[in-house]
C-alpha cells in the first residue's frame, strides 16, 4: 500500500502531546491523519488532517471513529479495547492490537502476565478493594512497607503510592488494587523495543530515569544510563524477552528496576511512544515517533543507536500555579548549547502537569547532566494565577 501522498487514512486515539511529536513525523511524510480526543484544546489539533471530539473509553463514538482509518494506533492506553477488538474482527488492522492492551490496561493482569511468562517482577498481591488490602495487612500476610498500585486508571505518578504506615492505608480508592514489594534498587532503567508487522525487531539503548520524590514523575532521562555494559545487555535481553511474550506492534517501552545485586525487575510498560524516549528527537539517527510509524505501517526499522548523548528534562507545572501557562526564563535556556525546548499546547498549568520538555545533547553525558540541572533550575512553568490555600 501506497501510505505517502494518498488516500491512506491513519487513525490516532488521542490527542496529548505524543500524538502532537507523532504528528510530526506524519507531517514529514505527507500521511493523512485523524485524531480523536475528549480535549476540543488537546495540542493534536493543530497538526493532524481531520480532528474529532470524542470519549476515548465510547464504545460508540471508538468504533465510528475507527471506521473512518484505514489502520489505528493510539498515544494513551485508556481506550475501549471492546471497540478495538470489533474493528479488528472487521478487517481494520489495530497496533497495539486489543489483545495486548486488554492486559497492559489493568496492572493486576499485567502482574500475572509477567509470572505466566517468566519474566523478572517485583513480588505482589492482588486486592478487588482496599478492605482485603486492611486485611491481609492485619492478618500478617502483607507487610510493610509495600507498593500500593491502582489497578486502572494510573498515570505520571497518578494511582501510585508508597504504604509505610496503617495512616498511609486511609483515603485510599475503592477499587481493584495490588500491592507491591518495596524494591531497593540502585537505578530506574527503560528500555524501548520497536516492532514491525513483519516481525523486524530493534531496542534502543538503555535509559536511566531520575524521578521526582514527591510527585513520582520522571524529571531527567539519560541516554546513555550511567550501567556497567553487563547490566545493559541484560536490562536488553530482559526487553526483548518482555515484546516476544506480547507480540506486540509498533514501540513497547518496558521500565525496569536494576535491584542492589544487579538484577533487572520489569515494573510496567508502555506500547506506545513514551516519556523515556523523548531524548531521541535530537539524539538519536531514527526518533521513536519515526519508528513507531515504521512499525506499524510495516516498513523497515530505522537505526536505533543515538548520534550523540541525550538528556531530557520534563518541564511540569510549579506547585502553587493553576491558569493560563507562562514559561519563564525560556529565552535563558536557549542560549545554552545543546539546549531544545519542546512546548506541548497546553494553554492551562496546574502543578506537576507535563507542559513541555527539553533536551540537552553532549558528547559528554556527564557535561550534559550538569546543563540539565541548571536548565531545571531556570526554566519555571508558571501563571499569573496563584492557587488559594
Amino acid at each position: 500500500m501506497n501510505y505517502f501522498s494518498s488516500g491512506f487514512k491513519l487513525g490516532i486515539l488521542g490527542g496529548g502531546q505524543l500524538g502532537k511529536m507523532l504528528l510530526y513525523e506524519t507531517r514529514k511524510f505527507d500521511i493523512h491523519t485523524l485524531v480523536m480526543d475528549p480535549s476540543e484544546d488537546a495540542p493534536c489539533r493543530m497538526s493532524c488532517n481531520e480532528f474529532f471530539t470524542g470519549d476515548l473509553m465510547n464504545f460508540d463514538q471508538v468504533y465510528e471513529f475507527g471506521k473512518k482509518a484505514d489502520l489505528l494506533t493510539i498515544e494513551i492506553e485508556n481506550v475501549n479495547v471492546d471497540a478495538l477488538e470489533k474493528l479488528e474482527k472487521e478487517g481494520t488492522p489495530v497496533y497495539p492490537s486489543s489483545k495486548t492492551l486488554r492486559t497492559i490496561q489493568n496492572k493486576a493482569k499485567q502482574k500475572l502476565f509477567y509470572t505466566d511468562h517468566n519474566i523478572p517482577t517485583a513480588p505482589y498481591s492482588r486486592f478487588a478493594y482496599p478492605e482485603e488490602l486492611l486485611s491481609a495487612v492485619k492478618n500478617n500476610s502483607l507487610e510493610f512497607p509495600f507498593v500500593w498500585k491502582s489497578a486502572r486508571f494510573g498515570y505520571d505518578g497518578q494511582g501510585v503510592k508508597i504504604i509505610r504506615t496503617y495512616s498511609d492505608l486511609e483515603g485510599l480508592p475503592d477499587q481493584e488494587c495490588i500491592a507491591e514489594k518495596l524494591i531497593p534498587f540502585k537505578n530506574e532503567l527503560a528500555v524501548i523495543v520497536a516492532r514491525n508487522v513483519s516481525g523486524e525487531v530493534k531496542t534502543y539503548p538503555v535509559v536511566e530515569m531520575e524521578f521526582h520524590p514527591e510527585a513520582n514523575q520522571v524529571e531527567y532521562v539519560l541516554c546513555p544510563a550511567r550501567i556497567p555494559d553487563s547490566v545493559a545487555k541484560k536490562a536488553q535481553y530482559v526487553a526483548l524477552k518482555v515484546s516476544q511474550a506480547f507480540e506486540h506492534v509498533g514501540l513497547l517501552a518496558v521500565e525496569m528496576f536494576q535491584t542492589k545485586d544487579d538484577e533487572i525487575l520489569v515494573n510496567e510498560v508502555a506500547p506506545r511512544p513514551h516519556n523515556s524516549g523523548h531524548y531521541s528527537i535530537e539524539a538519536s539517527y531514527t526518533n521513536q515517533f519515526e519508528q513507531h510509524i515504521r512499525a506499524i505501517l510495516d516498513l523497515p526499522l530505522g537505526r536505533t543507536d543515538s548520534k550523540v548523548a541525550g538528556i531530557m528534562v520534563n518541564l511540569v507545572g510549579e506547585e502553587g500555579y493553576k491558569g493560563p501557562v507562562n514559561y519563564e526564563n525560556i529565552d535563558a535556556i536557549m542560549k545554552m548549547d545543546g539546549v531544545t525546548p519542546h512546548i506541548y499546547g497546553k494553554k492551562e498549568t496546574r502543578p506537576f502537569r507535563k507542559m513541555g520538555h527539553v533536551t540537552i545533547v553532549d558528547p559528554d553525558i556527564d557535561k550534559a547532566r550538569t546543563v540539565a540541572g541548571l536548565v531545571k533550575k531556570t526554566i519555571k512553568v508558571t501563571s499569573n494565577q496563584h492557587i488559594k490555600e
